[in-house]
């Protein structure tokens, strides 16, 4: 993570890392303000009862700013995307929800997160991107009921060319996970595509 706090410097740009449970001390403590940890999970329950449970307070305590929530390996339904939001902004986390369709995008971006993750769930880790309509589809809906929202466009991002034609396209910011662990050298993976994300946005602009 420290090499990638180090491209985040060079290119002048945050990163979120989503990181396990267990590693957000290690992460938060030992990089800059340039990488975001956030909580791959977090559950929406007070303090007191929750065996086997990950308590908003306990992860705003290990240093990490944010939790990401509803990804496809880990759903939560409306009511509990809306608590578990409502939680972080209790105890001033930040919030990344991941959505499938159009529809679930309009239906979260309605709960006032921070950033909304747009990625259709049958496209992740094949490689294959979003198509050019439901990017700018998703982007449109979220801007219509909350311009506030950032817009994230994920799933099958896989190199630098991804990274820019998404970013090209009007998302502002993207991310990947197998297409860089699947990199023959996953850090010049990071470097390329942190490259091609400053590339496109200083091209739009300029």
């Amino acid at each position: 993570m420290k090499k990638i706090d180090g491209f985040a410097e060079k290119y002048d740009m945050d990163v979120i890392a989503d990181v396990q449970t267990t590693d957000l001390r290690l992460i938060a403590e030992n990089t800059s303000d340039r990488i975001h940890v956030y909580s791959q999970h977090m559950d929406a329950i007070p303090v007191g009862r929750g065996m086997g449970t990950i308590l908003p307070e306990a992860v705003k305590a290990t240093g990490a700013v944010g939790v990401m929530l509803n990804h496809a390996e880990k759903k939560l339904t409306l009511e509990e995307i809306k608590a578990t939001i409502a939680r972080a902004d209790e105890v001033g986390l930040a919030t990344i929800v991941c959505a499938d369709s159009v529809e679930e995008v309009a239906a979260v971006a309605k709960m006032g997160p921070n950033l909304i993750v747009a990625e259709p769930t049958d496209l992740i880790g094949t490689g294959q991107t979003s198509d050019a309509n439901y990017v700018i589809q998703t982007i449109e809906q979220v801007r219509a009921i909350n311009p506030d929202i950032m817009v994230l466009q994920g799933a099958g991002i896989s190199n630098g060319q991804d990274v820019y034609n998404t970013i090209k396209l009007g998302a502002q910011a993207t991310g990947s996970t197998s297409g860089i662990i699947k990199a023959a050298d996953p850090y010049a993976m990071v470097e390329e595509m942190l490259y091609s994300l400053r590339k496109a946005w200083d091209e739009l602009h300029k």
